[in-house]
Order: C-alpha cells, then structure tokens, then sequence
C-alpha cells in the first residue's frame, strides 16, 4: 500500500498566516477561509474540481489590501502539491483540460516537471469581484507554480464575463491537476529517473 499523498503547511510571515492542508486522492471536500470571499470561492473550486480535499486558512493584512493574502496563499497551496507529490512515482505527469463557464473558454495544460514555469494567457479586464482584484489571479498561479515546481499554460479563448473567466481558469486548472498527478503506473514518468 502506498504512502498517503498528503501534506500540511503553516507559513508566517509579518504580512500573514497562512495553514495548508492537502491530500491529493481525496473526494474534493474543502474549508476555506481567506478573509476574501471570491477568493475563498476559487480556492473551493480547486478543491473540488481537482478532486482533492482542501482545507485553507489565511489571515492577512486585509487592511492593506488582497495582495499578500493571494500570495502566500499560493506560495502554501504550491508548497503542500510539493511535499504531497513526494518523488512523483507512477503519476501520469501531464494533465489538460478545456472548461467553458457559459461564454469563457479556458485551456490549461499542467507538466509536474519538476521545472517551475508559467504561461499565462488570460487577459481579464482589472476588475474588482467582490473585494477580489482580478489582476491577483495571475500572482497567484506564479506563487503556486513557483513552489509546486511544476509547468502551467494558461490560455483564455473566450470570455466577456470577468467572474466567469476567473472560474473557467480556476476550474481548468483543477482538472488538469487532477489528470496530471492520478497515479496510472509505477516509477517516475521520465527518461532522467527523476522530476525535479
């Protein structure tokens, strides 16, 4: 039987503190409390859409604005997809997925290559949802990608709708994380041995 894949993180900072919990073969159960409300609605659809169970808590310093909140946040999220891959033995590795929200359209294609990289194609009118600045999603995938250590793409086909683009982008990246870390066979898919 083959170890639990997941993880816990408790990052602080003098901006915020921010408690991770992931497990990877979960049912998408998720608990999410950012003090941002869209925020905490994305978060949920990572969980829930990646199929895994997702429990979040972040308190920042919400009296300056989103922006430290979203990152560390994203720095946690992709720290605890990290440590839960563990040496990456037999996942599928490459995941994608194309998710339409009524007239958005995303494309998101997901490589656990061990090699942090972000393409993100999905221009979104600055916007405020809620008290959420759309601009912050993209800051947070580079947080995520960066300590996840994976390779995202990222494309907007279509999309007039700024929530609407948020969660087709959200909802794109979760299934594509699903697909890419479903464990399908054994070893480590890579000619070098090693992802990472």
């Amino acid at each position: 039987m083959t170890a639990p894949r997941t993880a816990e993180i408790d990052r602080q900072t003098a901006e915020t503190s921010v408690l991770v919990r992931l497990a990877l073969d979960g049912t998408g159960t998720t608990d999410i409390t950012t003090g941002v409300p869209f925020f905490d609605h994305m978060l949920d659809q990572l969980g829930r859409h990646g199929r895994f169970n997702l429990e979040v808590r972040t308190d920042g310093d919400l009296e300056v604005d989103a922006h430290h909140t979203v990152e560390d946040t994203g720095i946690a999220v992709g720290q605890a997809l990290d440590a839960a891959l563990g040496d990456k033995g037999g996942v599928e590795r490459f995941g994608d997925a194309t998710v339409p929200i009524d007239e958005a359209l995303a494309r998101v294609a997901v490589d656990l290559s061990g090699r942090p990289y972000l393409v993100y194609d999905a221009p979104t009118p600055v916007q405020l949802a809620g008290t959420y600045e759309t601009t912050l999603t993209r800051h947070f995938f580079e947080a995520l990608v960066a300590h996840s250590r994976i390779t995202l793409h990222v494309a907007l086909l279509a999309g007039d709708n700024t929530h609407h683009i948020q969660e087709a982008v959200f909802k794109g990246v979760a299934v594509a994380l699903r697909r890419a870390v479903a464990v399908t066979g054994g070893g480590v898919p890579s000619t070098k041995g090693v992802l990472g």
